[in-house]
């Protein structure tokens, strides 16, 4: 039987073994809440208690959606097929010592997991998809098929493969002979490229064409949203592909609780690109914890005057319109219920500082944040002082105090999507970088990409991406269809995490060129790294928003 026969039965196999842990996983999902709920619901103390437990299960849900999608959506591709597969044994040889650890700490029976460990069935099927044969054979046919193979089980309809097509000739085209300078030099991203990216239209695209955006009037495209950012970030993750995650947070907290008229003022100039757009959200003492923040809005004739600070507020300098998520109650006991959100309007300015004073007096001054990567929009460091901000710069106008916390949250599930696609984006690059530098670059006499590892990482490097994709445009497709909140969280979380390894990998197999800042992948690598912090730290999702979801619907159940 030849080896391409053999991949059906294999598939099918590691569904096999899917559907046997899935139920066990759930069992140790229900029995970590139940010791979390001692009294019903989910006590705080308990969970905190737990967190490390409640990490791993996020990252278990993770691997086992992954792998599951990867296999549900192939289409008989022999290469896709193997990639798949060799995503779902690595996730499968992941699961396992996840789940006993928590079983363990749960005090549950092992027995049904070390039954599938001992299983012969599964190390055969782990010879068969990861041993070092399958994966030199998965490598040779990566390599045949070319570094701009279209990887994952991805179906687009023709106007986004048109938008596809654009955006990547844009993107080759336009922005990657200007990534290098931007990082290299640390310069603000330049008109050369908003320019063009105003005229494409891509600071409308979740904005509804009824506001002046591209996007639908009813529902969302989260579709087409990830296929731009995907195709912008891999030619640049800072000089372009995160240019489009702040106008949708914003836009998204006007459409979600915006007057009529902020909105009819706001979102056409948002869709334009003019003014371009900052969020501020995180303060010095307080990172992912919103309901923290301390930020001061204090009530003053016509408006409000804002006292404090915020950090890592990227693209602060060049945007004309920040988004500040401020605390407009005085009493610091309401947590989340004191926070609005109001819009501030400020000069751009492109260099690493500025001084804003208004007219009245108030001040705004700011200073980006040096940074090993993700260069070109800068993080600033920002500093108000009684800096006026009229009523009517309220997200909600007076029917909107106390409910900033829910108008940001309606636009951090896009924000989270997006993050997602960049980290697909910045894969595909490295991973296409790699192909063509282990081809051409010659080692003890032969092409390294001739080596059985250097065959094996570009596979592992390869399904890694594919399952990522895989699953990003399918939660797109539920987000389209008025689900997948969790999952967006839950995507986001694996594809950072999973750009950071096979940007390593890259630059690996670079070697000293790789460590080189005129190597791409050094960029890559970087870039990267900031990801699993971005909108949402890694740990702040695995245990606030997808752990804590995971435990309240086991409850429920």
């Amino acid at each position: 039987m030849t080896v391409v026969a053999e991949l059906p039965s294999q598939v099918a196999h590691a569904r096999a073994l899917l559907a046997r842990l899935r139920p066990l996983f759930e069992q140790g999902v229900t029995m970590l809440a139940k010791a979390c709920a001692p009294h019903g619901g989910l006590d705080n103390a308990r969970l905190d208690d737990h967190q490390v437990a409640t990490f791993e299960i996020a990252w278990a849900s993770a691997d086992l959606l992954a792998a599951e999608t990867a296999l549900a959506r192939l289409d008989g591709d022999a290469l896709q097929s193997r990639l798949a597969l060799i995503f779902a044994v690595d996730a499968i040889a992941a699961l396992l010592p996840r789940l006993e650890a928590l079983y363990i700490e749960l005090g549950l029976a092992l027995g049904p997991l070390q039954e599938i460990g001992a299983d012969a069935r599964w190390a055969s099927l782990r010879g068969a998809a990861c041993g070092a044969p399958a994966l030199k054979t998965a490598g040779r046919a990566l390599v045949a098929a070319g570094d701009a193979v279209e990887l994952g089980s991805v179906t687009l309809d023709d106007a986004v493969v048109m938008a596809q097509d654009a955006f990547r000739r844009f993107a080759a085209d336009v922005v990657s002979p200007q990534a290098e300078a931007i990082h290299r030099h640390d310069e603000t991203v330049p008109e050369s490229l908003l320019q063009p990216m105003r005229d494409m239209g891509v600071f409308g695209l979740s904005i509804p064409e009824s506001h002046g955006g591209t996007g639908p009037d009813v529902g969302e495209d989260a579709t087409m949203m990830v296929v731009v950012t995907e195709a912008l970030s891999e030619a640049s993750l800072a000089a372009a592909g995160s240019l489009i995650t702040r106008p949708e947070i914003l836009s998204r907290a006007l459409i979600s609780g915006g007057t009529d008229e902020q909105k009819t003022v706001w979102l056409p100039r948002i869709a334009a690109g003019d003014p371009l757009c900052a969020i501020a959200i995180t303060e010095p003492d307080y990172g992912s914890d919103v309901a923290s923040l301390a930020l001061k809005g204090t009530r003053t004739q016509g408006g409000w005057l804002l006292n404090g600070a915020k950090t890592w507020c990227t693209f602060a300098g060049k945007a004309g319109l920040l988004m500040v998520v401020t605390r407009t109650d005085p009493d610091r006991a309401a947590g989340y219920r004191g926070l609005s959100v109001l819009l501030v309007e400020k000069p751009s300015y492109d260099g690493h500082a500025f001084d804003y004073c208004q007219p009245g007096g108030g001040r705004l001054t700011g200073k980006a944040i040096p940074t090993i990567g993700y260069r070109g929009m800068h993080s600033f460091d920002l500093a108000f002082d009684n800096f006026f901000v009229p009523d009517a710069n309220v997200i909600g106008e007076a029917g909107g105090l106390g409910k900033g916390f829910y108008f940001t949250m309606a636009g951090m599930v896009g924000g989270r999507m997006q993050t997602s696609a960049r980290a697909c984006g910045v894969m595909r690059a490295a991973l296409r970088a790699s192909m063509r530098y282990t081809a051409d670059r010659k080692v003890f006499g032969a092409p390294l990409q001739d080596y059985a590892l250097t065959l094996a990482k570009l596979s592992r490097m390869a399904a890694r991406l594919a399952a990522c994709r895989t699953l990003a445009y399918t939660i797109a497709e539920q987000l389209n269809a008025g689900g997948g909140r969790m999952e967006a969280s839950l995507v986001k979380l694996l594809a950072c995490r999973s750009a950071e390894i096979v940007t390593r990998e890259a630059l690996q197999l670079h070697g000293g060129m790789g460590y080189a800042e005129e190597s791409a992948v050094s960029r890559y690598f970087v870039d990267a790294r900031v990801l699993s912090i971005f909108e949402g730290a890694e740990e702040t999702l695995a245990l606030k928003v997808i752990g804590r979801t995971l435990l309240e619907d086991a409850l429920k159940s």
